[in-house]
Order: C-alpha cells, then sequence, then structure tokens
C-alpha cells in the first residue's frame, strides 16, 4: 500500500528556516513541525503553525492516528533532539563569539576614552601656555610703559562683565552684594561657604545634569561660579527661584571637557573632580561657549593670583626698628640676640614653576594610573622641602599635597583589594605594594597584599572540580595550594626585603592558609570515610608537597600535623574497630583446622604475602600438597594488623606515638586472648597441639615482627609491645589437664 500523506510529510528534511518560524508557544506540535522539510506538506503546515487559531493538542493527535507505528514516532523524535542539539551547540557558539566580542569592544572603548581624555588634557595645558606666555608679555609691557599698564588694568578689572551681562561699572562691593544675594536663595551653604572679601560671583546659570554612565537625565541644576570655587545647587520644586545646596567644588582640582555633540546629546562638557564626573548640558551651544570660556578664564586668573601671591610672600620683610630703651641691660640681650641666628632669615621659594603645577601634575598622574610618576613628584618635593623651615606657605602646599596623597592611597588600596580581579598571580600586586611602601604604608601595604593573596587561593581552591578518585583530587589541591604559597612567598620576600617587621604577619597569614587547605583535605579525605591506605597516601602527598616551603627557608610541617592530628587520631581509631570486630567474628568460627590452599599458585601468594609483611621464616609451617600448619583466623590476622601498621607508620608523627602503640595492644590482645581461651577450653589432644602451634606462631613470630617493625618505623623500641609479648608467651602447658597456664 502507498504511504499515507501524513508519513510523506514526516519523512521530509530537516529545514532549518522552519526551524527559526516556529512559534514559542507551539508545543509538541510545534517541536514535530522542527522535522519537516521542504517535501510533502511542508509548506502548508507552516502555514498552519504561524495562523493564529493553531491548537498543539488536535495537531498532535491528528498525526497520531495518520501514524503507520510506534517506529514512526520514534525517528521523528530522533530527528528533533538531533536538531535540537545542534541549535543549542550553534546558539551557545553564538553567544560566546557575540559575548567576546563584546568584550573586546568594550576594551577599546576604555581605550580610547582613556586617549581622549589625555589628548584634552594637553591641549588645555598647550592653551595654558600660550596665554600664561601672552600674560607675561603683557606684564612685561607694563613695567615698561607704566601709564599703559594702568590703562589696561583698568579695562581689565572685571573681565566677566560682558559674558555675564552685568553693569560695566560695577566694583568689588556690588559683586559681594551679587553674590551674597544669589547665595541667600540657596538652602545650606551658609556654613560651607564663609565670606571672604575676596570672594565674589564671575558667572551663574541652569544647566540639566546627565548620568555619565547611561546618559539619562538626572536632574536640573543650578550652578554658580566664583573666582575660587564652583557651586551646584537642585532647585526646589515648590519654590520658584529657590534651590538646595548639592555640592562645592574648588577650582584647583576641578578640571573641564568638552564633550562631542551626538544627537540627541549635545551642548554638553564634563567636570572632573577626582574621584568622581559629572555631566551638564547646557541651554544652547553660546551658553555652553560661554561656561568653557569662563571657566578657563577663572581657573587661569585663579592660578595666576595665587602665583602673584606666594611671590609675594617670598619677598624678604624688613623687620620692624624696636623702640629704644634706656635699660642698660638691654645692650647685654641684643648682643645675645645678634649672635643667635633667626629661623624667618631663611625665606622657602615656592614660586618654582613645578611646584605651582605640583598639585594639578599630581591630578593627572592619579587620572592616568601612573602611580610611579605621582609618588616621584611627592619624593622630589619632600627632598626639596627636608632643610627647609615650616612656613605658612609651606603649610598650605602641604596641605594641597597631602589632600592628594590620600586620593593615591584610597587608589592604591582599592587596586589591592580582593574585589578586583585576582589574575595575574602575585606579581599583578607588586606596582601597587611597591608605591605604598614609597608613601610609608609598608603595614597597609602588607595587609592588603595578604588579604589579596588570601582570597585568591581561597577561589583556586574552590574552582578546583572534585574528581571520582580522592587521591587524584589531592594531588591537584596539593600543587594549587603549595604552589600559589610558595609564589606568594617569594613574592614577599622580594616586595617587603627591607622590612623585616612585616615578616611575622606573612607567617601568620600562612598559618591561616594552611588552616584552610586542611579544611579542604579533611572534608575530602576523612570525611568522606576513605580507607586508611588512601588516607595514608594523601598526607604522603600533602607532607612532600609542605616539604618544598624549605626552598625559602619557611617550614609549616608541625603546623600541618597540629592540624591534621584530630582527624588522624580519628580515622586510626575507627580502623583499628574495624580490624577488632573483624577478628571477632573470625574467632566466633574458627573450627581450628588447618588451612588447604588447593593450588601452588595459591600457596606461593600466601608465602609473598607473609615475606612481604616480615615474616620471613614461614616456610616451616607450610605442609604437602598446598597445606599450612596454620589457622586461617590466624594467618588473617597476621595480615591484617601489618597492613595497618604500615599505613598507621605513613601517618605517623610523635603527637599519635600513644594512640598507635594503643591500638596496636588493643588488635594484639584480642589474638591473644582468643588462643588462651581456647587452649583452657579445648579437650581434644590433636586439636590442643595444633592451637598451640598457632600459639607459638603467635608470640615467637608475629609479635616480634611487629616490634621491629614499629622500632624501624618511630626510631624507638616499644615498651608496651615488649611487656605484652612476655606476659603473653606460653610459659607451660599441662596436656593431661583441662586447663593452660599462660
Amino acid at each position: 500500500l502507498p504511504p499515507s500523506r501524513g508519513t510523506q510529510a514526516r519523512r521530509g528534511v530537516v529545514s532549518p528556516v522552519a526551524a527559526g518560524r516556529v512559534p514559542g508557544g507551539g508545543g509538541c506540535g510545534a517541536d514535530m513541525a522542527l522535522s519537516l522539510g521542504e517535501g510533502g506538506g511542508g509548506s502548508r503546515l507552516r502555514r498552519q503553525l504561524e495562523s493564529g487559531g493553531f491548537a498543539a493538542g488536535e495537531y498532535v493527535k491528528q498525526l497520531s492516528q495518520q501514524s503507520d507505528g510506534d517506529r514512526d514516532l520514534q525517528e521523528h523524535r530522533q530527528r528533533i533532539q538531533a536538531l535540537s542539539e545542534e541549535t543549542a551547540q550553534s546558539l551557545k557558539r553564538n553567544v560566546y563569539q557575540n559575548y567576546r566580542q563584546f568584550i573586546e569592544t568594550a576594551r577599546e572603548i576604555s581605550y580610547l576614552e582613556s586617549e581622549m581624555y589625555q589628548l584634552s588634557h594637553i591641549l588645555t595645558e598647550q592653551k595654558g601656555i600660550m596665554e600664561a606666555v601672552t600674560q607675561a608679555l603683557l606684564l612685561q609691557a607694563d613695567r615698561d610703559d607704566p601709564a599703559l599698564g594702568a590703562r589696561r588694568a583698568a579695562a581689565a578689572a572685571d573681565p566677566f562683565l560682558p559674558l555675564s551681562a552685568k553693569d560695566a561699572a560695577a566694583n568689588e562691593e556690588g559683586r559681594q552684594r551679587t553674590l551674597t544675594t544669589l547665595l541667600e536663595k540657596v538652602e545650606g551653604c551658609r556654613d560651607l561657604l564663609p565670606e571672604s572679601p575676596g570672594k565674589y560671583l564671575v558667572y551663574n546659570g541652569d544647566l540639566v545634569e546627565y548620568d555619565a554612565d547611561h546618559m539619562a537625565q538626572i536632574q536640573r541644576v543650578h550652578a554658580f561660579l566664583m573666582n575660587d570655587c564652583l557651586l551646584v545647587a537642585t532647585a526646589l520644586p515648590n519654590r520658584r527661584g529657590a534651590y538646595r545646596y548639592d555640592a562645592l567644588y574648588p577650582l584647583d582640582g576641578l578640571a573641564v571637557v568638552n564633550v562631542k555633540d551626538n544627537p540627541p546629546m549635545k551642548d554638553m562638557f564634563k567636570l572632573l573632580m577626582f574621584p568622581e564626573s559629572r555631566i551638564f548640558q547646557a541651554e544652547n551651544a553660546k551658553i555652553k561657549k560661554e561656561w568653557l570660556e569662563v571657566l578657563e578664564e577663572t581657573k587661569r586668573n585663579r592660578a595666576l593670583s595665587e602665583k602673584r601671591r606666594l611671590e609675594q610672600e617670598a619677598l624678604p620683610r624688613p623687620a620692624p626698628t624696636p623702640p629704644e630703651s634706656t635699660n642698660p641691660f638691654d645692650e647685654d640681650e641684643d648682643e645675645e640676640e645678634e649672635d643667635e641666628p633667626s629661623a624667618e632669615e631663611e625665606v622657602v621659594d615656592l614660586s618654582l614653576e613645578w611646584i605651582q603645577e605640583l598639585p594639578e601634575d599630581l591630578d593627572v598622574c592619579i587620572a592616568q594610573r601612573d602611580f610611579e610618576g605621582a609618588v616621584d613628584l611627592l619624593d622630589k618635593l619632600n627632598e626639596y622641602l627636608a632643610d627647609k623651615p615650616v612656613s605658612q606657605p609651606v603649610k598650605e602646599l602641604r596641605a594641597k599635597v597631602d589632600e592628594r596623597v590620600r586620593q593615591l592611597t584610597d587608589v592604591l588600596v582599592f587596586e589591592l583589594s580582593p574585589d578586583r580581579s585576582l589574575r595575574g598571580g602575585p606579581r599583578a600586586t607588586r606596582r601597587a605594594v611597591s608605591q605604598l611602601i614609597r608613601l610609608g604604608q609598608s603595614t597597609k601595604a602588607c595587609e592588603l597584599f595578604l588579604k589579596n593573596r588570601a582570597a585568591a587561593v581561597q577561589t583556586a581552591i574552590r574552582q578546583l572540580r572534585i574528581e571520582g578518585a580522592t587521591l587524584l583530587y589531592i594531588h591537584k589541591l596539593c600543587h594549587v595550594f603549595f604552589t600559589s604559597l610558595l609564589e606568594t612567598a617569594r613574592e614577599f620576600e622580594t616586595d617587603f626585603a627591607g622590612n623585616n617587621g612585616c615578616y611575622s604577619a606573612f607567617v601568620v597569614w600562612a598559618r591561616s592558609s594552611m588552616r584552610m587547605f586542611v579544611d579542604a583535605f579533611s572534608k575530602q579525605v576523612f570525611d568522606s570515610k576513605e580507607s586508611l591506605s588512601t588516607a595514608a597516601e594523601c598526607v604522603k602527598v600533602a607532607k612532600e608537597h609542605c616539604k618544598q616551603l624549605s626552598e625559602i627557608g619557611l617550614d609549616l610541617t608541625f603546623i600541618i600535623h597540629a592540624l591534621l592530628v584530630k582527624d588522624i587520631k580519628g580515622a586510626l581509631q575507627s580502623y583499628k574497630d574495624i580490624i577488632i570486630e573483624a577478628t571477632k567474628h573470625r574467632n566466633s568460627e574458627e573450627m581450628w583446622r588447618k588451612m588447604n590452599l588447593m593450588t601452588p599458585e595459591a600457596l606461593g601468594k600466601l608465602r609473598e604475602e607473609m615475606r612481604s609483611c616480615g615474616v620471613g621464616n614461614f616456610d616451616q609451617y607450610t605442609g604437602d600438597d598446598c597445606w599450612v600448619n596454620l589457622s586461617y583466623t590466624v594467618v588473617a590476622f597476621t595480615k591484617q594488623t601489618m597492613a595497618f601498621l604500615e599505613e598507621a607508620l605513613k601517618l605517623y608523627f610523635p603527637e599519635l606515638h600513644m594512640v598507635l602503640l594503643e591500638s596496636l595492644v588493643e588488635i594484639i590482645l584480642v589474638a591473644v586472648q582468643h588462643v588462651d581461651y581456647s587452649l583452657r577450653c579445648e579437650q581434644d589432644p590433636e586439636k590442643k597441639a595444633f592451637i598451640r602451634q598457632n600459639a607459638s606462631f603467635l608470640y615467637e613470630t608475629v609479635l616480634p615482627v611487629v616490634e621491629k617493625r614499629f622500632e624501624e618505623g618511630v626510631g624507638k623500641p616499644a615498651k608496651q609491645l615488649q611487656d605484652l609479648r612476655n606476659a603473653s608467651r606460653l610459659m607451660r602447658v599441662n596436656p593431661e589437664s583441662t586447663t593452660s597456664v599462660v
């Protein structure tokens, strides 16, 4: 019979186009439509799926009725699953590729923004230099022609009157009155803006503030530009012409950057005040230009007036002539005072160009992340002022510089904070650490460096995959932790070579880091109830890695012993209990019969096992035809006890001496007491002789081997084991009685 139309449609080729057009609410019917191609009713089916009245349940019901059987539905299901996996993989690749391109684009944008800011600052400096040269030429011309200088000074008494549209005849008193009137409309600025004779209003106007990251409008503000600062106030919603104080920025630390028009964002400029920045929009291009020019001109005049003030203060002042005294003793005092040098005779010259530009240069270095350049400037200033007296101008300069030092310290502290990226290893912190040390903040640098490395080590441990094999995970854990610890120690030694007081902090940090390592180690090895042999191998690996730290003179073996002693004691006692329970169970089923190993291979294997346990004379206990003249219980006890001793010696350190010794004594006592009890109770002479032979093997062969191996592993004999063997030795047996003396 020919296949039905539904079967023909279902046997079509998978169409990626159809897969992309399936609506999300299609359910099972939509998934089934993914497997249909252009053949059969593919186009008709796509129109059906895209229609508004498509019902997935009805479609699946109809498809099930037309199907030839379960095999067809299974084939369709496999095709849909394959297409789904292929689509998912393609989507993952596209998402990863787009994400990588987004990261690269963001990085390029960041570089471009930094370069544009540097370029703007360079252009501003060039403009300032040109205007300073022009001003210097005008001052030289004024000195040559005093009359011309007086006329120019009168004309330039108020350079901003044309821009602010005020009366040209306004004097200093009028300016201050205008400033007072305007500031009365601003709430909260009276205490923050003290009145001073030289302060006056230069320019003011309404602006709109925008978010620097998303360029979204924030609020409307009113800016008041004075000759030494910029006041920003927000408009009160219910009071027209009234404002509330928002921020006050000194012109010394303010930078103005023109923002290129990018419709609809236009007529904007940016104010940079480290460490923040704000973007404002003027009403039109003309007002924006006025704001830029007024801000630059006011900053320049502020710098020139500050320079003139420092030059005036640097000039030597004649000492006042004291009145003549009629006291004859004053002559002697005057002679003594003349011999003493006056502290005010030496005047500090702060008019040097690099000193005048030092605060702005520090701002630029901090903004450009040139930390070395900023610290070099501070060292140069400290060297220059080292032998100078502390005058009032020097105190003012120090106050400005100290503010920049605090900003630089905050940036360096942020560079070392654990919130920053932890990639790059300990060397990535060297730059910030070295500059903090040069600033005299070695203690803070040490603390932040160790916190950063602790976070890095913790992150590396958390990122380790917990493998199925415990020993494999412990190898990776030890490699990651001890390598990080070694690199941190070497970097610490390099960075803090001249600060011996910081080494104690490193030792404390290493101990806390070792505790974090032991927590992860114990959780994987001891909390998961691994076998004693696995635990011994893991502890051995940790000890070997810990010895690597001796390359730099750091020995933390005693710390890892102290932190692991509790878990190792628990593991030894737990394994001891397992051996005792197994021995008691075998003792309860003991029939005192010889072992028949059936094959020579099995006998040879047992000989090798006993030889590896240290029993060299085992051949004297073997008989003919694969028989062993020992009980299965005694042989199993010997192998289990020696295996326990070997694994315990791998875990041994002095704190575990008594725990290991007591565990061995308890295990041996179980076997000794069982042999003693069997000798007392057994009535059959043949079996009694066999029990006596097993007791002889236990006392004369096994116990001496245990003592010898314990002494080799520990380094000193165990008196408790010797006393146990001597007290339990078979002294006399009366074959005619039913009792034995042990």
